[in-house]
This record gives C-alpha cells, sequence and structure tokens, in this order.
C-alpha cells in the first residue's frame, strides 16, 4: 500500500502535499483578489471553520483554500513531515 503525504491544514482538514502550488499570506493583495475570483467562480474552499483566515493555499486544480493556519506553520509542517497540531495553532483571535 502506498502512502501520499497529505498536510494539516487545520481542524482536522488534510490537503495532499502534491497537490498544492502554493502557500500565500492572506493579507496580500493577490490572495484577496484569488480569493474574490474564486468564490464568484465557485472554486474556494473554506476549511477555516469561523477563523481569522491566515493563509491561502492555492491547489492545482485552480481551487483556493482558506487556512486558519499561519503560513509559517504550514510551510514547517510541510518541511518536517510533521501535522501535529501545536498549542495555540487553532485558537481564535480576539
Amino acid at each position: 500500500m502506498s502512502s501520499f503525504p497529505v498536510l494539516n491544514v487545520g481542524f482536522s482538514n488534510v490537503v495532499f502535499v502534491s497537490k498544492i502550488l502554493t502557500i500565500l499570506l492572506a493579507d496580500s493583495a493577490g490572495a484577496k483578489r484569488l480569493r474574490t475570483e474564486a468564490k464568484s467562480e465557485n472554486r474556494l474552499i473554506d476549511a477555516t471553520c469561523g477563523r481569522k483566515t491566515r493563509s491561502v493555499l492555492v491547489l492545482e486544480s485552480g481551487h483556493i483554500l482558506l487556512s486558519a493556519i499561519r503560513p509559517e506553520s504550514l510551510s514547517k509542517r510541510l518541511e518536517t513531515g510533521d501535522n501535529h497540531i501545536g498549542e495555540g495553532e487553532e485558537e481564535s483571535e480576539d
């Protein structure tokens, strides 16, 4: 049985690592534009569970995935292969 690496993008939501093209900071102008376009074209996947969007992942299918996890944390998970959720990573912001 082969194993496909996945990335935990928060709240038990995962995406195949091979499908990720880029991870963007949610506050950047480009990420906001991608988010708006994807929403109007029904290509937006919201995995934030109502929390503040911190990362925008662009998938090879053209879908845009929103995550409440910081891009730095997602990158670290990719580099180390550790999908353990650190303390405070999924807590809501005030």
